[in-house]
């Protein structure tokens, strides 16, 4: 049992709701998301848990979406900062993904280090180290963690068309 003056958000417990985003309206069990975020079910149990002490989420399984587009707009450089490092073959993140690699033309991508990775970039240590892999199963999910990962490190303007993107995908999915 969590002891209230103890819970403090995780990294995974974001990677969990904006998994919860990316599903819509479609049903889903922890078992599922365990599986498809290569999270022990625990882990995602845990997730759900503090989530909810954070009002990112409610027991009913709905995600507190304008908590969380909050947070991640103006919280999460703050709470899960990180900064580009050494050059390495990986998947595409931030603005060299999309959908800002089509508004964003930069000279130095960043990537997600991974052995199936297909851009030579700066690497970006993902929130959980199996998000690559998540993503390469769930277009949108990849969507929504290479926008939060352009909040993370991007520049002033990188920050804000991301913030402006992820209102859009946030409006698009049906949660």
């Amino acid at each position: 049992m969590m002891r209230a003056s103890h819970i403090q958000l995780k990294p995974q417990d974001i990677v969990v709701m904006l998994k919860l985003v990316a599903l819509g309206k479609q049903s889903w069990s922890q078992q599922q998301l365990s599986r498809e975020l290569g999270l022990s079910q625990s882990e995602v149990s845990q997730a759900l848990r503090r989530a909810s002490y954070a009002r990112l989420y409610s027991h009913t399984k709905r995600v507190n979406r304008s908590a969380l587009l909050e947070f991640l707009q103006h919280g999460v450089a703050y709470t899960f900062p990180q900064q580009p490092g050494p050059l390495v073959r990986g998947i595409p993140t931030a603005h060299a993904a999309a959908p800002l690699n089509h508004i964003i033309h930069a000279s130095a991508p960043y990537v997600w280090p991974h052995p199936q990775g297909t851009l030579l970039g700066q690497a970006i240590i993902p929130l959980i180290p199996s998000v690559p892999q998540a993503c390469l199963a769930d277009p949108v999910l990849y969507e929504l963690l290479a926008l939060v990962d352009a909040i993370r490190v991007g520049k002033a303007r990188e920050q804000a068309i991301a913030r402006k993107e992820l209102v859009n995908v946030f409006a698009e999915s049906d949660v």
